[in-house]
């Protein structure tokens, strides 16, 4: 698999999203071309050392691309990158979008170099740009070495210090290939982050992600906006975000400050107008702004919180403090498809992950059959297909093909429910749905809840194994920092917020802190892992369910 790629791309959809406008004729890299001819001092990105100018940004991508050329890569070759949060990756990018080649940065801080290997093996990459101290394990293992003779990798290079010029130091024997115009190649391959098993490889051509940028760019008018990355660009949606400021000539801030340093002052030294984060991030600039007395931000005016679910008290807060809050919903799979609009009311912000944007179409499918749509408000899997869906997952035929129904609709393996406005609320994952004595129980709201709570700042309802009902609910919380919580307490607090006696936790695990993937996604596995081998014990709360006591759904079951 080392000149083409299996991609879901036909004759037909190629039409319908070119003619409806949805997709274009450029590339990521002849946009940001575009950019630097017609407006070349305007700046493109920027780090804590490096701020570029288009010009520079395409000057950089240029060279990085002879010199990738130079060494005998071809068009389809995996590219992979494993960088902290620099410029580089951007110029990475465009110099895989100008010669063909499949960019694959999703290879995150928290990686071992052992995981990076596995990857780089799995996709055949032919080039690897790599920091040398990156990683988790990167103190006692050298990436470099272990890399040594594969036969498919054609070059390896140690990106310089983070102050130097990016990508001053390439050797000289470098080859200029005439620049792609083919914006339906496949640029980009990030791999799932892997909350429920291993990871699958995906596939975005230039089209399918500059498809939501647009739609974004023109629906909270972020053109040529400064916008601020909190996730990194290893992160689909820090990529997304690089993507969102390129396809109108805004600039994009990455988040490379030490700990100790002011995130409030960044922002105003940079002039961000619009924010890219989780849930933690939003928490620790309001905390920030609360230590500092500060009621505004002198430019921010929008944040886009995703990775998981935020608290709504947190999205008041960020109201308050004069910032509109995105609520939404994607996957690696389909980009940023789903949000909230800057003029939607408090209560669809809070309540609901917004409607799908144009170019991109959301229903909801039969839990018990995929291909029967489910009836109106009911609560389904959520099927989606527009213009920012995947081309298919790499080197994976069968993956590919049970990802989507017979409707051809690609299925998300999360439930939710559309109300009357077409906007969208998530109950949960198919597969976290907790069965207790024959009656389904869905984690989301519970969590959503229990995020209601003033010293709960996250949340996970998992399900325990029971011998006699199958499943409980236990609900582990992380709280505020040196806060003590009372589980009767909490249970008072969800039936105050309105959970169902019905839903309510028989366990609360009281948590430091919770296991994440990269993207700052909660690994329910992970703690279903800790509790079966004892290394976290939840507390019992209720000793029965009013279900048993009153001859409901669990007293029918022992019949």
């Amino acid at each position: 698999m080392t000149g083409s790629l299996l991609t879901l791309l036909n004759a037909q959809l190629l039409a319908a999203y070119t003619a409806a406008g949805y997709w274009g004729d450029e590339t990521l890299y002849t946009v940001a071309a575009r950019h630097a001819r017609s407006t070349p001092n305007s700046f493109a990105v920027r780090d804590r050392h490096r701020r570029l100018t288009y010009a520079e940004l395409i000057e950089a991508a240029d060279r990085l691309a002879a010199t990738l050329a130079g060494r005998g890569i071809r068009s389809g070759q995996r590219v992979a990158v494993w960088l902290p949060s620099r410029v580089e990756t951007a110029i990475a990018l465009l110099a895989c979008s100008r010669n063909g080649y499949v960019c694959c940065p999703s290879l995150h801080r928290n990686h071992t170099i052992g995981e990076v290997v596995a990857l780089v093996d799995r996709m055949q990459a032919a080039a690897v740009i790599a920091d040398p101290g990156f990683g988790a394990d990167a103190d006692r293992h050298d990436l470099f070495g272990e890399l040594a003779e594969r036969d498919f990798l054609g070059w390896t290079h140690r990106i310089g210090a983070a102050v130097a010029a990016p990508f001053a130091d390439l050797p000289g024997d470098r080859v200029e290939v005439a620049a792609s115009r083919d914006p339906n190649q496949i640029t980009y391959l990030p791999f799932t982050s892997g909350t429920t098993g291993t990871p699958k490889g995906v596939l975005h051509s230039d089209n399918t992600l500059l498809a939501t940028a647009r739609m974004m760019l023109r629906d909270w008018q972020l053109e040529g906006a400064v916008l601020y990355t909190l996730s990194p660009l290893s992160h689909n949606l820090g990529l997304g975000a690089l993507v969102t400021a390129l396809a109108d000539g805004g600039e994009l801030v990455v988040h490379d400050l030490p700990r100790d340093c002011s995130l409030v002052d960044r922002l105003e030294e940079t002039g961000a107008a619009f924010l890219f984060g989780v849930p933690t991030h939003a928490i620790d600039l309001l905390a920030e702004m609360r230590a500092r007395g500060l009621q505004r931000l002198e430019a921010v005016r929008g944040f886009r919180v995703s990775g998981a679910a935020a608290p709504a008290s947190l999205v008041a807060d960020l109201m308050r403090h004069g910032v509109t809050p995105q609520s939404g919903y994607g996957m690696t799979e389909t980009c940023s498809h789903q949000y909230t609009r800057p003029d939607d009311p408090p209560e669809r912000i809070i309540g609901t992950c917004g409607r799908a944007c144009d170019g991109y179409e959301v229903r909801i499918w039969r839990q018990d059959d995929p291909d029967i749509e489910a009836a109106p408000g009911e609560i389904g899997e959520i099927g989606g297909r527009g213009a920012s869906l995947m081309l298919g997952y790499f080197d994976d035929e069968a993956a590919t093909e049970a990802a989507f129904n017979a409707a051809g609709w690609f299925m998300t393996g999360d439930l939710g429910q559309i109300d009357e406005a077409c906007y969208l609320r998530i109950t949960g994952r198919k597969k976290d749905v907790i069965i207790r004595g024959g009656r389904n129980i869905y984690p989301a709201p519970i969590e959503a809840l229990a995020l209601r709570h003033p010293i709960i700042e996250q949340a996970a309802a998992v399900a325990l194994p029971d011998p006699r009902l199958g499943e409980r609910v236990c609900l582990a919380v992380v709280p505020t920092a040196d806060m003590l919580l009372d589980p009767n307490g909490i249970l008072e607090h969800l039936a105050a917020a309105g959970l169902s006696r019905y839903d309510m936790p028989e366990f609360i695990l009281f948590l430091a802190e919770m296991p994440l993937t990269a993207s700052g996604k909660i690994v329910k596995r992970e703690l279903v892992r800790w509790v079966a081998e004892g290394r976290v014990q939840p507390q019992r709360v209720r000793s029965e369910s009013p279900a048993v006591a009153e001859g409901g759904a669990d007293a029918r079951d022992r019949r």
